[in-house]
């Protein structure tokens, strides 16, 4: 079970949105390097990032950003948002990224991501971002007539490492992550599932670490960790009981 911190890039900033609009950022620190660096040294082993501008242009946007971030800590990166060619996937795993996550190309091109998860086994994760129970591309802007389950069925058999679930309706909006929807998946599909979109305090965390949870590889915390709602000491520490270590 793992706790995963996230950092937004927007503009070469972090930064968090709520539901996914671009129009309502809010910028928790200048340097997403600094940032990535109180993440570590408050005890986290990964990292959650997001080129939210690259998820809007289809490519990468923060390039100088996640290399910083890179540059800075030994943490175990996880990043989304553009990647959709195999050039991208190559190039960022190159630089030091331990695992990437294709979104919108797993809607539009299934194909890639097998390609790819086939190519490098256990770094390719597909983010999958629902709004009303169907999955949201192009940075949330547009939404198909798929659901969750229907596009990680897909993936089954394709040595995808994990899927990471959002709630477009709670990510933000420190509501508490859709516990039933996230399971409901988890539960349904053979490949691992994390927890994303409205983390918002400890409760969540208690619930994470509760058997009917149990396939689930993580959660990822946002605005509740930067704002104090969550405190990274607590919440790292009912793990680590959880798990027994």
């Amino acid at each position: 079970m793992i706790l995963f911190p996230a950092i937004d890039l927007k503009d070469g900033l972090a930064v968090r949105l709520q539901q996914g609009d671009m129009a309502r950022a809010t910028i928790f620190n200048r340097d997403p390097a600094a940032q990535a660096h109180v993440f570590e040294s408050q005890g986290f082993k990964h990292l959650h990032v997001v080129d939210l501008d690259g998820a809007f242009a289809g490519k990468p946007m923060n390039v100088t950003a996640v290399e910083r971030i890179l540059e800075t800590v030994g943490l175990c990166v996880q990043l989304g948002g553009g990647i959709r060619d195999m050039k991208t996937v190559e190039g960022w795993l190159a630089k030091g990224v331990n695992r990437v996550i294709i979104g919108t190309a797993a809607v539009r091109d299934p194909a890639l991501v097998k390609e790819a998860a086939k190519k490098f086994p256990n770094r390719v994760a597909v983010g999958l971002d629902a709004k009303d129970g169907k999955v949201a591309v192009e940075g949330w802007a547009e939404t198909s007539e798929l659901t969750a389950l229907d596009i990680a069925k897909r993936f089954e058999d394709a040595g995808v490492a994990a899927i990471v679930y959002t709630d477009v309706a709670r990510d933000g909006m420190l509501q508490g992550i859709n516990w039933d929807a996230t399971i409901a998946l988890a539960d349904a599909i053979s490949i691992p599932v994390i927890a994303s979109g409205g983390l918002a305090s400890i409760d969540d965390i208690k619930t994470m670490t509760q058997p009917r949870a149990s396939k689930l590889q993580g959660a990822i915390a946002g605005r509740a960790l930067y704002d104090g709602r969550l405190d990274a000491a607590e919440a790292l520490k009912m793990i680590r009981a959880a798990r027994g270590s």
